[in-house]
């Protein structure tokens, strides 16, 4: 990403300019040390200021981070255009995949493009090559489990994707200037039981819009927003050969433009996994100030809406399919059916949540008939169906890193799935912006026109974020269609 002029940059950080979060990073040459430009910490002098793209940049360069404002807390990014879309898919693959030895040609292969060009176009967006990236998103998110977490040193070292606790030693001493177990000092008090991680955003974020929207949907015994305003889930994950069953609470911080979310132990092992999920399931990365000025007076009632995604691609589009012609309650209802006949036992803090939504694997053994007897009948029987086994046996991949017009087709493809429940996926699974349900009825009524030529001549104005309009138009923002 190419930053503004230095004395723009100096501008943001002396405003706390919360827009260039997550964007901009201010290292000091007189302390060493690197800020966010919302660090309330007294501003440097403007001769000792340098600006770099991304923490990771700022580390390579041989900075190391506040410990007031915590770099490695700063929200994520969006992309903005092609290029910025291959950088960020790359990136959002090294979040996940932090155990994982990741290089440049094996991430190229996964994205579709050269390895050449994803070098260039990383480097363009971050700053640094990918595997300068992930080594200091290793040491970023080891220092927030030490200062967040009661996991052991050797626990979070191998969480981080380290072979041996010496190595991670030697590198975070080597990064910080500190051995790993100093970080202990400043920690919270957490229950053992559980890790408590800050997962920031861009404000605004109408955080009681997005609770709406999920608890409309929530799958019970898998899902449930509390009175309280708090979203919990149970949560199954994998890493090598095991699987993790658990749970994660998710609420608003008090403080600061910060989600909280507190998980259970027993997925200790895919914290990098199961936070990267988090932050798609409520797009975290999203700049509101860039989406707005594309919406204009759309989003004008509710400049914090997001864009809902998912933590498990295939429990969503399983959700899209029983929802095809029914309501959002009737959904709801025949998905907790689904959920108690097929899915798997697990211990939560709370009895109204015990199950883990069934694999791809478990449904594609099962059949149409035994789908049928809750009340799932006919087509969308047959669609769960082609669906788990288009995933356990063909490799369909629904998550934020596969190619949306391939994903796109190959659901279409499927008996069952049409255009309505494939750009639904891919607004929510793929976490596509652009994602248009075309015929969403929703969307008609709050356009005010039943042509679908006419209503793809509005829905343009808002390219590239057209899944933002539709979230505003369903949540009955005011539109004419003689507006502007």
């Amino acid at each position: 990403m190419e930053l503004p002029e230095p004395d723009a940059c100096y501008q943001a950080l002396l405003s706390h300019d919360c827009r260039f979060d997550g964007r901009l990073f201010v290292a000091v040459t007189s302390t060493g040390i690197y800020c966010r430009p919302v660090c309330r910490v007294r501003p440097p002098r403007r001769e000792n200021c340098r600006f770099f793209p991304s923490a990771a940049a700022a580390e390579a360069a041989g900075f190391r981070p506040c410990l007031r404002c915590c770099p490695e807390h700063a929200p994520g990014r969006a992309p903005v255009d092609a290029a910025s879309m291959i950088a960020c898919a790359a990136a959002e693959m090294i979040e996940s995949g932090l155990q994982q030895d990741l290089d440049a040609a094996a991430l190229a292969m996964r994205i579709g493009v050269s390895e050449r060009h994803l070098r260039r176009v990383f480097a363009a967006e971050f700053g640094v090559s990918p595997a300068a990236y992930l080594a200091s998103r290793r040491l970023q998110l080891g220092r927030r489990l030490l200062r967040e977490s009661a996991m052991s040193v050797l626990d979070v070292a191998l969480t981080t994707g380290f072979r041996s606790l010496r190595t991670f030693n030697v590198r975070y001493r080597s990064a910080y200037g500190e051995a790993p177990r100093s970080a202990r000092g400043a920690r919270r008090a957490v229950a053992e039981a559980t890790l408590d991680l800050p997962l920031a955003y861009r404000p605004p974020l109408d955080w009681d819009a997005m609770l709406a929207f999920l608890g409309g949907r929530a799958i019970p015994g898998v899902e449930l927003v509390s009175a309280t305003g708090t979203y919990r889930r149970t949560v199954r994950m994998t890493t090598g050969a095991s699987e993790l069953l658990g749970w994660v609470e998710v609420s608003k911080s008090v403080r600061g433009d910060a989600l909280v979310a507190r998980i259970s132990a027993s997925l200790a092992r895919v914290v990098p996994q199961l936070t990267a999920g988090l932050r798609r399931l409520f797009d975290l990365s999203c700049d509101p100030a860039q989406v707005n000025t594309v919406l204009g007076v759309l989003a004008q009632r509710r400049p914090g809406l997001r864009v809902p995604g998912a933590l498990d691609g295939f429990e969503m589009a399983v959700r899209a399919i029983i929802g095809q012609q029914v309501s959002v309650a009737a959904a709801r209802t025949l998905a907790g059916r689904f959920a108690a006949r097929f899915g798997s036992p697990v211990d939560t803090p709370w009895p109204e949540l015990s199950l883990c939504f069934p694999t791809p694997v478990e449904i594609a053994a099962s059949s149409s008939a035994a789908i049928g007897e809750l009340g799932i009948f006919g087509s969308r029987a047959g669609a769960i169906i082609g669906l788990a086994a288009a995933i356990a046996e063909q490799g369909l991949r629904l998550s934020p890193r596969a190619n949306v017009a391939d994903t796109r087709a190959s659901l279409l493809s499927l008996p069952g799935i049409g255009p309505w429940t494939a750009d639904y996926i891919a607004m929510r699974a793929l976490s596509w912006p652009d994602a248009f349900p075309e015929g969403d009825a929703g969307v008609h009524r709050a356009l005010g026109v039943a042509n679908r030529a006419r209503v793809r001549a509005i829905m343009s104005r808002w390219e590239p974020w057209r899944a933002y309009a539709v979230m505003h138009l369903w949540n009955g923002a005011d539109w004419h269609d003689d507006q502007a």
